[in-house]
């Protein structure tokens, strides 16, 4: 298939059958391309959260998945071939199993990191920001790395987010979502 046009919509069956050899995300429907391999500093950064969040969870209900991992988020009765949205967190943890299939999650995941690069933050800020919020994933974590903050979001009774913590260097993350999590921030911006 050719590469995806801006001004078209798009599905998930769409999407299946473009190239493997780029990565896109859909956000109902307007193709977003994934772009060339992050620099080194976000790699390391998003390796040592991957593992912090992979320990934390290792005996519990929950599974943790790097991108990139496609989340599939339906809106209402839409079939899978149909949804119009399909994003690659850079982290995803799902607690449910049941939303879990051979292609990815297929509805809201519980919570959602985004390492923000200059090329990202305009979307990760924005439209997955509202996206997240609207699709119920209950706790967003926004990444800066030139600040070396970690932002983290949850659901509020009425269904919006709220910045519940702000964590920088010397600081340790903690989760209200997750009891017991904790993660020093050292270890995630460690050089």
């Amino acid at each position: 298939m050719s590469i995806p046009r801006p001004e078209k919509k798009y599905t998930y069956g769409d999407y299946l059958k473009w190239s493997d050899e780029e990565r896109w995300e859909l956000i109902n429907g307007v193709p977003y391309a994934m772009g060339p391999a992050p620099l080194t500093e976000y790699q390391q950064i998003l390796g040592e959260l991957f593992v912090s969040l992979a320990l934390y969870f290792r005996e519990k209900n929950c599974r943790v998945f790097p991108a990139p991992f496609d989340v599939r988020l339906p809106q209402s009765d839409e079939k899978d071939e149909e949804i119009s949205t399909v994003v690659q967190p850079d982290i995803v943890v799902v607690c449910d199993p049941d939303k879990l299939d051979e292609r990815g999650c297929n509805g809201a995941p519980d919570m959602v990191v985004e390492i923000i690069s200059s090329s990202t933050a305009k979307k990760d800020l924005n439209e997955k920001f509202n996206l997240y919020e609207r699709s119920g994933i209950q706790q967003y974590w926004v990444v800066f790395p030139k600040y070396k903050v970690v932002d983290i979001y949850n659901l509020d009774e009425s269904g919006r987010y709220k910045k519940t913590e702000s964590c920088s260097v010397g600081e340790r993350i903690t989760s209200q979502l997750f009891p017991g999590l904790e993660i020093d921030v050292d270890v995630i911006f460690a050089e």
